[in-house]
C-alpha cells in the first residue's frame, strides 16, 4: 500500500519526460525550432556513439572528474574546517568577518584571471575555481550548523569533564553539527559541477572544453550530449553522497 503513491510519482515524472522529449521532437522535425541551432533528440544517441568510438567522451569525462574531485575534496575540508573554528571561536569570527564580507560576493569565475596567471591553463587553474565555489558552501553551512548546536549540550560535557578544545570538538561539536555539515557538503557537489564547465572553458581539459569546440562547430547535437553527461554525473554523485551520509548518520533516531 505505502508503494503506490511513490510508484505513480516515478510514472508522472517519466511521463513529463517522455512528453517533453516528444514535443522536442516534434518542434524540430516541423520546423518550429530551427534543427541548426536545436537538436533534435534522436540526434544525441548518435552523438554519443561517435564521442565514445573516437575516445572523446572518457577522456573528456575523466579529466572532468579529476580536478573536479580534487577542488571538491580542497574546498570541502577547507570550509568545514575554517566554518567550524569560526564559529566555535567568537575571536576568530570577528576577526576574519571581514574578510568574508569582502571576499563572499566575489563569484569563482571572477578568479579565473588570476587561476590562470598562476598555474596556467591546467589542472590546477579549474581545480582551484572550483574549489573556491565549494568552499563558501561549506564555511557557511558548518558555521550555521555549529551555531545550531543546543548550548545544553555543552554544559552536559562540562559537567562530565569534557571542557578541552578537543573534547567538546569531537563529543559534542562534530556528532551534533554532522546533519548540517553534510547537507552543506552535498549543496557542494552541485556548486563544484557548476563550475567545471566555466573552469575548463579556458583550455583546460574536459567537458567544458569540449562543449566550446563543439559550439564552435555548431554541433549542437554534441553538446546537448555533454549538458546530459553532467546532469548524469551530478545525480551519480548525490546518490553516492546521499548514501554515504546515511550510513554516517545510521546512530542517530
Amino acid at each position: 500500500m505505502s508503494r503506490g503513491p511513490p510508484r505513480r510519482a516515478g510514472l508522472w515524472a517519466a511521463g513529463g519526460l517522455a512528453a517533453f522529449l516528444a514535443i522536442w521532437e516534434l518542434a524540430v522535425e516541423t520546423g518550429l525550432l530551427p534543427s541548426t541551432m536545436v537538436p533534435a533528440p534522436s540526434s544525441v544517441p548518435g552523438a554519443f556513439l561517435s564521442e565514445l568510438r573516437n575516445g572523446i567522451w572518457a577522456a573528456s569525462v575523466t579529466a572532468s572528474l579529476s580536478h573536479y574531485l580534487i577542488g571538491l575534496a580542497i574546498g570541502s575540508l577547507l570550509g568545514i574546517s575554517v566554518g567550524i573554528a569560526v564559529a566555535m571561536s567568537p575571536r576568530l569570527g570577528a576577526a576574519q568577518s571581514g574578510i568574508a564580507r569582502l571576499l563572499r560576493p566575489i563569484p569563482p569565475l571572477a578568479w579565473i584571471p588570476f587561476a590562470l596567471i598562476w598555474f596556467g591553463a591546467s589542472e590546477g587553474a579549474a581545480a582551484f575555481i572550483i574549489a573556491i565555489g565549494v568552499f563558501w558552501v561549506n564555511y557557511f553551512a558548518a558555521i550555521a550548523a555549529v551555531q545550531a548546536i543546543d548550548p545544553g549540550l555543552h554544559e552536559v560535557a562540562a559537567a562530565f569533564g569534557q571542557r578541552g578544545l578537543g573534547a567538546r570538538l569531537f563529543k559534542v561539536v562534530l556528532p551534533a553539527a554532522s546533519p548540517g555539515i553534510l547537507s552543506g557538503s552535498r549543496a557542494g557537489l552541485g556548486q563544484g559541477w557548476m563550475a567545471v564547465v566555466a573552469a575548463e572553458l579556458f583550455g583546460v581539459p574536459g567537458i567544458g572544453q569540449r562543449m566550446s569546440d563543439a559550439a564552435g562547430l555548431l554541433a549542437t547535437n554534441v553538446l546537448v550530449l555533454y549538458m546530459l553527461t553532467i546532469a548524469l554525473l551530478y545525480a551519480m554523485s548525490d546518490a553516492a553522497f546521499q548514501w554515504l551520509s546515511r550510513r554516517m548518520l545510521a546512530w542517530m533516531p
